[in-house]
């Protein structure tokens, strides 16, 4: 059996994030996921796919965050069970939980966090006939790799952030791209819609609205898709339809757990340490529900951070902590005394 202070489940973002924080308060931790490596969502899905709102980046390819966070958590020699799903938990008499997989992997842990993102997850198909014949040749639900459809002609379906960035990253990348969407109003960010808007004044773009793909033709592959646009029809050759209408999101295995859950999500307390309505259980970043949740990656960096300081008071009852800042104590300093930290300040000053 695998024991472990922090059994942490899903090892996207704010999970990794999670080991980092616990370690600087020497908390060991473990990791379960459903994927075959760490990252989630941002390395199966959209590893090159830009993120603009972690802070320190400008601009950061998904890819590339779950490799700097990988970097970060090294030092604190994280375990991880991957490709198998927490299927079952049950509470001990001493208060840990054990955690055990569809495979049958036994993890022992004093608290849970689960940072499972979005659940198992599925896309959103659109309702055409016979689109299953032309997966994987020629329709993509996710863009993994932008050179696929380097100098290729494409058509992206879709009025959300994921629609509108692809868009116009692969601008750059297809010889071809169309964005077609069944309303003029897109749900976007506004400057991603400017952006759009001076692609296609430029003529990197051509934006069909409001419109729908209502058809696909092709032998063998995807070679056209028939698009009607206000009662007329076109069709447009194309080498790919992407459809981007965002992800079916399923708790699993975790919504049989007795947590609580509202709209697919795990509620949780977020006045204090977003612990769920089981003491000792957590769920931080997009799995969990909260008033005024925002679904954004560093918002559950912060909710990482006060979960792991609310862990450390329960594992170590009575135990005054002091907070210390990384720039003073350093990450293997976090052990130490006040006073040490004090002396760390006025030595710097000097």
């Amino acid at each position: 059996m695998i024991q472990t202070d922090i059994l942490i489940i899903g090892a996207g973002p704010t999970g990794l994030f999670t080991v980092f924080e616990a370690g600087l308060l020497k908390l060991k931790c473990h990791l379960i996921d459903a994927l075959p490596q760490p990252g989630g969502q941002l390395a199966e899905l959209y590893p090159k796919k830009p993120i603009f709102d972690i802070p320190g980046y400008p601009t950061v390819l998904a890819g590339e965050l779950v490799g700097n966070l990988m970097e970060q958590i090294k030092q604190f020699e994280p375990g991880f069970t991957l490709a198998e799903t927490a299927e079952t938990i049950d509470k001990l008499a001493d208060g840990t939980f054990v955690v055990t997989t569809n495979k049958g992997t036994q993890h022992q842990a004093k608290a849970v966090a689960i940072a499972g993102g979005l659940g198992t997850f599925e896309p959103r198909k659109p309702l055409l006939e016979g689109i299953e014949k032309y997966e994987e040749q020629g329709v993509e639900y996710f863009v993994k790799d932008p050179e696929l459809f380097r100098n290729k002609k494409i058509v992206i379906a879709g009025g959300g952030d994921s629609a509108l960035d692809w868009s116009i990253f692969l601008s750059e990348v297809a010889s071809q791209v169309t964005l077609v969407h069944r309303r003029n109003e897109f749900r976007g960010a506004l400057d991603s819609v400017d952006k759009v808007q001076e692609l296609k004044h430029s003529g990197k773009i051509n934006l069909i609205t409001p419109a729908e793909v209502v058809a696909l033709q092709g032998q063998g592959h995807l070679q056209s898709i028939t698009i009607e646009n206000e009662g007329v029809q076109q069709v447009l050759e194309t080498d790919f339809f992407i459809p981007l209408f965002g992800l079916t999101p399923k708790l699993g295995a975790i919504a049989n757990w007795g947590l609580e859950i509202e709209k697919n999500a795990i509620k949780v307390d977020n006045a204090l340490d977003y612990q769920t309505n089981i003491p000792g259980i957590y769920a931080i970043g997009d799995v969990n529900t909260y008033p005024g949740k925002l679904k954004l990656i560093l918002c559950g960096f912060h909710e990482a951070t006060l979960m792991c300081q609310s862990v450390y008071q329960r594992l170590n009852p009575g135990k005054k902590y002091v907070l210390k800042y990384t720039t003073v104590s350093g990450v293997d300093g976090f052990d130490g005394t006040r006073k040490e930290a004090e002396k760390a300040v006025v030595k710097s000053i000097d």
